[in-house]
């Protein structure tokens, strides 16, 4: 029997990238990064969760969805993409914002949370970047650049984000949902009769 072997190809990330997202060594920068972060989160709520205005009425959040839809008669829109503003005004026109504002000031308080406590940080830096990138695309720049790439690198950081933190334990008590199946080959062998030498 005649044996061939196939080789995936794999192309390598730069090292020092690879140490920098995946060994724990330098979870400790993820550390300021996430709690710096986290931080911003919970101030942010802060401001909101004691306003009735967002957790109540949602008046607040109508208010911000009402001036970012508006195009003026000179000068430029606050939204960019006509497809979003589409979007934004359905939710006014279906009075959303009564319940969306309660969400976003208390999602604010518990991506906050996550983060500082290092929970499932690739997560909550997920939601924290979604929720960046839709103030940005409402208009509002502020801080939401600087925090939308503090997001980002927590994401690409997952794995040791928060190694200083409650992933420690979490991750390998819970694992993650491709964990179960660990076979990654690089070469395999891969033997059929049908590629025996004639005379065998």
């Amino acid at each position: 029997m005649m044996a061939i072997t196939l080789k995936k190809r794999v192309i390598e990330e730069p090292q020092a990238i690879t140490q920098l997202l995946s060994n724990p060594r330098f979870s400790i920068i993820w550390l300021v990064i996430r709690v710096w972060l986290g931080w911003q989160w919970i101030e942010a709520s802060s401001h909101k969760i004691g306003n009735p205005a967002w957790v109540q009425t949602g008046e607040a959040l109508k208010g911000f969805w009402t001036s970012a839809v508006a195009i003026p008669e000179g000068g430029r829109p606050a939204i960019a993409f006509d497809w979003y503003r589409s979007f934004l005004q359905g939710l006014l026109d279906a009075q959303a914002y009564t319940w969306f504002a309660k969400l976003v000031a208390y999602g604010e308080l518990i991506i906050g949370i996550a983060l500082i406590l290092g929970m499932f940080v690739g997560i909550a830096a997920f939601f924290s970047g979604f929720m960046n990138w839709n103030f940005m695309m409402a208009g509002s720049a502020s801080i939401n650049p600087l925090l939308f790439v503090a997001a980002v690198t927590l994401i690409l950081a997952w794995k040791t984000a928060g190694y200083l933190g409650a992933d420690f334990f979490l991750l390998p008590a819970i694992g993650t949902p491709w964990s179960r199946n660990k076979f990654v080959e690089e070469e395999r062998v891969v033997t059929s009769p049908a590629l025996e030498p004639a005379g065998d």
